[in-house]
């Protein structure tokens, strides 16, 4: 057909069918990129709700964490390995706080809301649950010996902070081999400036072992001031090492000791720092973010720890000497633990 030879008002007809034809052409393809992209979608949800694999055991080399934020995912136990770059796997385990150490794993949850019913669940490397102990309170902190001996938590009783001014802690350790249980440290002996050392305002947290799985390091507060304590657990005594340091975290080699160190803002309550035990020299990290948190180290070299962001919180870590800088490790995980 020559369309030069229509009429004006044929032409306008022809185009107008073609607008129309093309029109219809488009309509049909974006319905069949949003049913793509609706199915993609989809996929994508499904695949991110597949089930984990399964972890069977406490196996070394592996960094174990809790998901964190408001999925329903957050409170189980995760393991990855090759320090936190490989495929998470579930261990069926559902904790407020977790570590673990030589084949020994240690879940503090929550069984009562209304009461604030609580226990620390001792699990063996094969993640089957064994010794139980009922306590009170929020679950805190948690940490187990090198060995896999020596388990022990802190648990808020009252308040939910350390910036809380009404706050009160129960710090407890285990003794897996002996079966020896210490609910509450304030049963120890304390030691101040020399002298024992009794308030009635004592709170004690944040407990970390030596290699001996008999010294350990925690921290204790009275009439407003915090100090690192060295305690013994055999002789069941505790004395003062020096002030302003809180849950402290002690190098795989045990001649250093990682806490955080209230800085007096309210906005910036707590800066990381480490302690040579032997030269008594402290060192800022490069971390300058405040972190409410029981550094871990996840090497020799490298502390790892959880800073919140908005409703969750991730995993990062930093060099243990003060140079370097933040590196983000795990997105909405806390309370990590390197076996």
């Amino acid at each position: 057909m020559n369309v030069a030879s229509l009429s004006g008002r044929a032409r306008i007809a022809i185009l107008a069918v073609a607008v129309l034809l093309f029109g219809a052409a488009g309509t049909v393809y974006v319905l069949k990129a949003r049913s793509a992209a609706k199915g993609s979608a989809r996929a994508a949800a499904v695949r991110s709700a597949a089930p984990l694999p399964r972890q069977t055991a406490l196996e070394a080399g592996d960094l174990f964490t809790v998901r964190a934020g408001a999925s329903p995912d957050s409170g189980r136990v995760l393991a990855l390995p090759a320090r936190g770059k490989g495929q998470a796997r579930t261990t069926g385990l559902h904790c407020k706080r977790f570590y673990a150490a030589a084949g020994t794993g240690l879940c503090l949850r929550v069984t009562s809301g209304l009461a604030a019913r609580s226990e620390a669940i001792v699990v063996d490397d094969h993640l089957r649950e064994g010794r139980k102990v009922a306590l009170s309170g929020i679950p805190s902190r948690a940490r187990v010996s090198a060995s896999g001996r020596m388990a022990a938590w802190t648990f808020f009783v009252a308040g939910d902070s350390y910036l809380s001014v009404g706050f009160s802690t129960r710090a407890g350790i285990l003794d897996t081999r002996t079966g020896t249980l210490v609910k509450n440290l304030e049963e120890f002996t304390l030691e101040k400036d020399g002298h024992d050392f009794t308030a009635p305002d004592l709170n004690y947290w944040g407990v970390t072992f030596a290699a001996d799985d008999n010294r350990f390091y925690a921290t204790v507060s009275s009439e407003g001031r915090t100090y690192l304590v060295q305690g013994d657990f055999a002789e069941r005594r505790m004395r003062t090492l020096r002030e302003n340091a809180e849950c402290p975290s002690l190098s795989p080699d045990g001649t250093r000791v990682a806490y955080k160190k209230r800085m007096g803002g309210a906005g910036d309550p707590w800066r990381l720092y480490v302690l040579d035990l032997r030269s008594g020299r402290e060192t800022a990290l490069a971390e300058p973010a405040n972190v409410d948190d029981q550094a871990a180290w996840l090497d020799a070299r490298t502390l790892m720890y959880s800073r919140l962001r908005g409703d969750s919180s991730d995993v990062w870590t930093v060099p243990a000497d003060g140079w370097g800088r933040p590196e983000l490790l795990l997105r909405d995980a806390y309370s990590p633990a390197a076996t």
